[in-house]
């Protein structure tokens, strides 16, 4: 059994404290961004759903259920859902007729990428009300820190 971050004697406290503050931001400033592109018809999930299908020809519900973390059923439901606006569809895998893959549509692809130019404006905005030019500079040096970590 993994001893809890509290309780591992190699974790300095600067680290376990940096760690919670990075996960907490990320989360609100995630969802300040998702929300910033003001599609109140989806859901953060299905913003989520089609801006991972906007690098992809296609994918099966199972792909899409493991890539976000979900259940099938759930993943199932999502796209139902995204169908149901004109945002994606399902077709026929032509390497494997008895499989369907999910891709988006040309609506759905004008979303996304509405979203993405609206989500850009409006986080370039509030780092240019709210922060000063050095604090811009700092936010881009830590953001090369955390990249670091997302590396293998």
């Amino acid at each position: 059994m993994r001893a809890r971050v509290n309780e591992s004697p190699r974790l300095s406290p600067s680290a376990v404290q940096a760690s919670r503050e990075v996960r907490t931001v990320i989360s609100r400033l995630r969802r300040r961004i998702l929300n910033a592109a003001g599609a109140e018809d989806i859901t953060l999930g299905q913003a989520s759903v089609l801006t991972r299908l906007s690098g992809e020809q296609g994918v099966t519900a199972s792909e899409l259920a493991s890539a976000e973390g979900v259940r099938h059923q759930s993943m199932t439901a999502t796209v139902a859902s995204l169908t149901a606006l004109g945002l994606v569809e399902r077709r026929p895998d032509p390497d494997d007729g008895r499989r369907l893959l999910i891709a988006l549509t040309a609506e759905g692809h004008r979303r996304v990428e509405e979203g993405r130019q609206a989500r850009q404006e409006w986080l370039a905005g509030e780092l240019q009300e709210k922060c000063t030019e050095e604090e811009r500079r700092a936010v881009i040096a830590a953001m090369a820190v955390l990249e670091r970590l997302t590396r293998d």
